[in-house]
């Protein structure tokens, strides 16, 4: 059962965007923001009237912006004919019926947005509830007076007395209703999402016995992460040029030029100002991130604000306790820009990631695959060791193993015995000591 945040779902059809600019606030930071909003609005089939920055000398309760400023607002969107209004801020649900009251019309912010293009996205049974998860959450405190219009058509609260139940309206009643079955069904979600959490870290403990690492593959939404999954994997990922086209993880193996295998998991991708209430329901998924041994950070090197979606990432990271992983910093999609451009885009990219490599490349062209993979080669040096061992026959069970958790290079017999020569986790290596050739 996917959880409606409103009481009916009619596609804006002349909606009015505006971002209330707050002191201290950057003008570009602002811009970008509310041009971000746009870009999510579009991907929800809304169409849009008309988008504008507001600018408030100081946050008020009420409205966030002045009374004044609240009511030029009201007045544009009588004159644009507005049918939804979407404010490019977060809105306490005193603040968005307060909204409603003024201008007479659905009033949607920035998290709902998002939400709402998460529930469009989700597919596998695991995000759907995750998305559920944050819609209701989102929806609870919000319920107050979407059940009202039942108490108007009943001419008020009805008679009996003494209170209780008999002197409560019809849509307070039904409020309470469904206040309760969205606990139930938010303890139920959590409790199936902490199966799921389980199961995924059994499959993860199993990787882990056998030594075999992994890598997240992280970033801003549509920065290329699934392309590049494919491009290196196969894997046969959604990848399309829209806003969260991936809600799931996506984990497959594949062989690095050194012959260590290496788990890659595809990520869900972020936005600045993700709602955290997303970050929390999406715990369970990017835990990839934090368990990795090593991050691969995908970023949009043609977009204008490549450095600060980089800089988003990390702040989402640092949040998911993965602020400190190695990383691999990849500037995406170069053949859109010019050499020139593409080569200073680079430079900026990599001073804003100083500690971390970084390549430039196209996963569309195939340019930079082969630095990619020799870079993950370089983060997990610290974890092999190539060696020659000299393995009795009557021992072959270790070959077998060597072959299952490593990658033989050569295999020669010699009498009684099988002089393997192999890249091993370094664990592994460790217990064959004995049989180390000098």
């Amino acid at each position: 059962m996917s959880f409606e945040v409103r009481e009916t779902r009619v596609k804006p059809e002349r909606a009015l965007l505006v971002g209330i600019g707050m002191p201290g606030e950057q003008r570009q930071e602002r811009e970008a923001l509310l041009a971000e909003l746009q870009d999510l609005v579009r991907n929800l089939g809304y169409g849009i009237a008309e988008s504008r920055v507001v600018w408030t000398r100081e946050m008020q309760a009420k409205y966030l912006c002045g009374i004044g400023k609240a009511e030029e607002i009201q007045k544009l969107a009588q004159q644009l004919n507005a049918d939804c209004l979407i404010l490019d801020n977060l809105l306490s649900p005193g603040q968005q019926r307060e909204w409603e009251k003024l201008t007479d019309l659905p009033v949607m912010d920035r998290e709902e947005v998002i939400l709402d293009i998460f529930a469009q996205r989700a597919r596998t049974r695991e995000a759907v509830m995750q998305v559920d998860l944050a819609r209701m959450q989102y929806a609870l405190p919000r319920m107050v007076g979407m059940w009202k219009h039942l108490d108007r058509q009943r001419g008020g609260s009805g008679g009996g007395k003494g209170g209780g139940a008999a002197a409560r309206g019809e849509g307070e009643k039904q409020i309470e209703v469904d206040r309760r079955i969205a606990h139930e069904r938010i303890t139920a979600i959590r409790d199936e999402l902490e199966s799921v959490r389980k199961q995924r870290n059994t499959q993860r403990k199993e990787r882990m016995r056998q030594g075999i690492p992994s890598a997240a593959i992280v970033g801003y939404t549509n920065a290329g992460k699934s392309s590049l999954l494919n491009a290196l994997t196969d894997a046969g990922v959604l990848a399309q040029d829209i806003l969260f086209a991936t809600l799931d993880t996506t984990s497959r193996k594949l062989e690095l030029p050194d012959g260590q295998p290496l788990v890659l998991t595809d990520t869900v991708g972020f936005i600045r100002n993700l709602p955290h209430r997303l970050v929390e329901a999406f715990k369970s998924t990017l835990e990839e991130a934090v368990l990795a041994d090593f991050l691969i950070q995908v970023v949009d090197l043609s977009d204008p604000d490549a450095q600060r979606h980089y800089e988003t990432t990390c702040e989402v990271l640092e949040e998911l306790g993965a602020g400190e992983k190695p990383m691999i910093v990849v500037g995406n999609k170069a053949d859109l820009l010019d050499p020139a451009m593409s080569k200073q885009a680079m430079q900026k990219l990599a001073v804003a990631a100083e500690k971390c490599a970084c390549l430039r490349m196209s996963v569309r062209c195939g340019e930079g695959i082969p630095e990619l993979l020799n870079a993950c080669v370089e983060m997990l040096s610290h974890r092999v060791k190539t060696q020659t061992y000299r393995i009795p026959q009557a021992e072959s069970r270790i070959v077998a193993i060597m072959h299952r958790d490593g990658k033989v290079l050569s295999t020669e017999y010699e009498g009684n015995d099988v002089v393997v020569r192999a890249i091993l986790p370094r664990e592994f290596a460790a217990r064959l000591e004995m049989y180390r050739e000098a």
